[in-house]
């Protein structure tokens, strides 16, 4: 008898039966090729959407860019068109022959009225800062005089100037008080 044999014989050994399922279950992991697929399907769609924006960008900027060069070679139009009255105006003055000095005159003022209507239309508007206080922004200095106004006073305008929308066109040429004569500095 060997070794085995007595331990079988002596010892009752009970086991508990293994049961096996019949039918294997499932691989929990998914299939790796379905989800390849799904995720190389959602990315060539990512991609189009990425392209097909990026083209809308691209073709709003260069539509943006043409409305702005048109704006900028055509924003003086209606300020030109307004000025060509101006001009045929002055033609027609110069076409008169024997005119008289009146008629002369009363075409200039009427010529006149036209070219402040056009710089009205164009928010141009005349600077005549005479008596203000004198500023360096607006105003061009080219004389200091002696004057019973207060100091830093425009006391004469020399040029009227110009402004467009706030912005200096062309400063008004002035000549400023230096104050009254016997007053320190």
């Amino acid at each position: 008898m060997t070794p085995q044999d007595r331990n079988e014989d002596t010892l009752p050994v009970e086991t508990e039966p293994v049961h096996l399922d019949p039918a294997p279950t499932a691989d929990p992991a998914p299939d790796i090729d379905t989800l390849l697929r799904k995720a190389e399907t959602e990315a060539a769609e990512l991609k189009d959407a990425w392209l097909r924006a990026r083209a809308e960008s691209d073709n709003t900027r260069r539509q943006a860019q043409a409305d702005v060069a048109r704006a900028t070679k055509f924003a003086i139009e209606k300020f030109a068109g307004d000025l060509l009255a101006v001009k045929d105006a002055l033609e027609q003055a110069l076409a008169t022959e024997n005119a008289s000095a009146e008629s002369l005159k009363t075409g200039a003022e009427l010529t006149l009225k036209n070219l402040q209507s056009a710089f009205s239309r164009a928010n141009v508007q005349e600077v005549d800062p005479a008596g203000q206080k004198f500023d360096p922004h607006r105003h061009q200095a080219v004389q200091m005089v002696p004057s019973d106004a207060p100091a830093n006073t425009v006391v004469t305008v020399y040029q009227k100037g110009y402004v467009l929308n706030d912005r200096v066109l062309r400063p008004a040429m002035v000549a400023v008080s230096q104050g009254p004569a016997g007053a320190s500095k």
